[in-house]
């Protein structure tokens, strides 16, 4: 799990630097770099999403995961739930909150091609290419959120390890536990899911995306009992 330690190091190296940084950053370079991550946001997702869509098998699958995730979501409440949870231990308001971070950065960094492929190939062939990759991006991000929501953003980081080590070690455990169909599946949602925070983070449309979660479960179902 090497490249999953790099990667999670560098989310708290990043978030270090970028509360450091964001001392002396004025709020209109702050906006910038929000601007740019909400961007870079979009991109990524819509490429995960967009690339992955010629290996769907079930084209209309992941129409089904969003409806279903959202509805299921919304009725836990879980956006609220979790900006609720992390308004309670910040420790200063006003600006953008704390929580609207940790939602966008924990979707940024857990739910991309990088982030899912990279434990998977490192368990199964040992490479950490892929993780060594998503590290040096991730600590780039990392300091763009930090430097605007401060050292809370490390909170990130225990996620990252966790939704990374279940990946390595259900692939460490059995090869055919996530199989390039249902990765292709779960690269689509979770592209879609990047996209939308995007848009939250541009201040285009607030998607409440942590309400989406649940979709990520709808593939995995689908193909357990397929």
């Amino acid at each position: 799990m090497i490249g999953t330690i790099v990667n999670t190091c560098a989310i708290i190296v990043g978030t270090l630097a970028g509360a450091a940084l964001g001392r002396g950053i004025k709020e209109k370079y702050k906006s910038a770099l929000y601007n740019a991550l909400g961007l870079a946001s979009l991109m990524i997702g819509l490429n995960a999403a967009i690339s992955n869509m010629p290996k769907s098998r079930y084209p209309v699958l992941f129409i089904v995961a969003l409806a279903v995730g959202s509805v299921a979501g919304t009725a836990l409440d879980i956006d609220g739930r979790f900006h609720r949870m992390v308004e309670r231990r910040a420790k200063r308001g006003g600006g953008r909150s704390l929580a609207d971070g940790l939602s966008a950065a924990i979707l940024l960094y857990c739910i991309g091609p990088l982030s899912m492929l990279g434990p998977v190939i490192s368990a199964l062939s040992g490479d950490n290419t892929f993780l060594f990759t998503n590290a040096t991006l991730d600590f780039v991000s990392s300091t763009v959120f930090a430097s605007t929501y401060g050292l809370g953003m490390a909170l990130a980081a225990p996620v990252l390890f966790c939704w990374q080590g279940l990946f390595w070690l259900a692939a460490r455990l059995s090869s055919q536990a996530v199989s390039d169909a249902l990765m292709a599946e779960l690269l689509i949602v979770g592209g879609l899911m990047i996209a939308a925070s995007g848009l939250s983070l541009l201040g285009i449309k607030d998607c409440k995306t942590l309400n989406l979660l649940p979709a990520l479960v709808v593939p995995v179902v689908w193909f357990l009992v397929g």
